[in-house]
């Protein structure tokens, strides 16, 4: 059983995947209490791995995107498993404190500054920034780097942070500007 927030269905607002239809499975938990979190996800439901298959399968889109709070916290190989079964294409957005599967499609880590990082394997990373020193994630093993302005707040420095930085590259939050989940 894994404790589910919510499952729903949207666009991916943030990174690479910006613009794509994607199924959220988001959820409950984290072992981190970041300040600017943004997400509610303490609460949840204790699912089966055949009633989130169920549900998630009710979307029409390929692409799967496990969430949270954090997600390591409840996934395991066998989950994956069970979502590539299905046809799905999974990614996961995570701060990369805890062990991975190794069968996810696509690893999304959003370091927390302190926090010792556990994944070797990312795809991208995804910072909110705070005006922290960004160099000290230059050195991770991903092929995408993008800031983010922590809730929108901080935009223009955000911007001028990337400009004197060209490894990185702007993430907006689309789905708060276009109103959507």
């Amino acid at each position: 059983m894994r404790k589910i927030n919510e499952i729903f269905y949207s666009l991916q607002g943030e990174g690479y995947h910006t613009g794509t239809p994607a199924v959220f499975i988001r959820f409950s938990g984290c072992n981190l209490k970041c300040p600017f979190c943004d997400t509610q996800h303490e609460d949840g439901i204790l699912m089966s791995d055949e009633d989130i298959v169920t549900e998630v399968s009710k979307y029409t889109a390929a692409t799967v995107i496990l969430t949270g709070g954090e997600p390591s916290l409840w996934i395991d190989h066998e989950f994956v498993d069970c979502l590539h079964r299905a046809g799905k294409y999974v990614c996961i957005e995570t701060n990369g404190t805890r062990p991975l599967p190794d069968n996810i499609d696509w690893v999304t880590c959003s370091p927390k500054q302190g926090a010792k990082l556990e994944i070797t394997r990312m795809d991208e990373v995804k910072v909110v920034y705070e005006g922290q020193d960004i160099t000290v994630y230059e050195q991770l093993p991903a092929r995408h780097f993008f800031l983010q302005p922590c809730s929108c707040s901080n935009t223009a420095e955000t911007v001028d942070c990337v400009m004197k930085h060209p490894k990185w590259r702007l993430s907006l939050q689309t789905h708060k500007l276009i109103d959507i989940r």
